[in-house]
């Protein structure tokens, strides 16, 4: 018997955070997915590149700002779905954050990760959640383990 093997997007999602522990989060406008609601600045790896290379990627389209790789640290993994969201935290950066796709984002805001939104992605939420937990593995969105 011949299993197929799984397939997966994976997503990286920068939790900038300022001098004063809030993160930064966006409302999400035209995108087809969760529009209307905030999300941290985020999108899907392009074939051949690292985590780390999408997130610095990510970072300067969405948001203007240049980070250098050994700014970025590991935070979280979220399994949901046929997703891996990976969530990594950045402290320093270059440049002012800047709203650069205003078609895709229809505000920036900088949030207490104790009082984010109401109107935000439900695993973008989980996902903040943990990293400020220091929780490195989560799932959501999956029926609980049977055994």
């Amino acid at each position: 018997m011949t299993v197929e093997k799984y397939r997966v997007l994976v997503g990286v999602h920068l939790v900038l955070v300022d001098g004063q522990g809030r993160v930064l989060l966006g409302r999400r406008l035209n995108t087809g997915f969760g529009d209307g609601l905030f999300h941290v600045p985020a999108g899907h790896l392009e074939a051949g590149e690292s985590a780390v290379a999408g997130l610095i990627r990510e970072a300067r389209e969405e948001v203007g700002i240049e980070i250098a790789a050994r700014d970025v640290e590991f935070a979280h993994v979220l399994h949901s779905d046929e997703r891996v969201q990976m969530f990594f935290t950045v402290r320093r950066w270059t440049g002012p954050v800047t709203n650069c796709e205003p078609e895709k984002c229809s505000e920036l805001g900088w949030f207490e990760p104790a009082r984010l939104p109401d109107e935000i992605v439900g695993y973008c939420r989980v996902g903040i959640g943990k990293v400020m937990a220091g929780q490195p593995f989560s799932e959501c969105g999956w029926e609980p383990a049977r055994g």
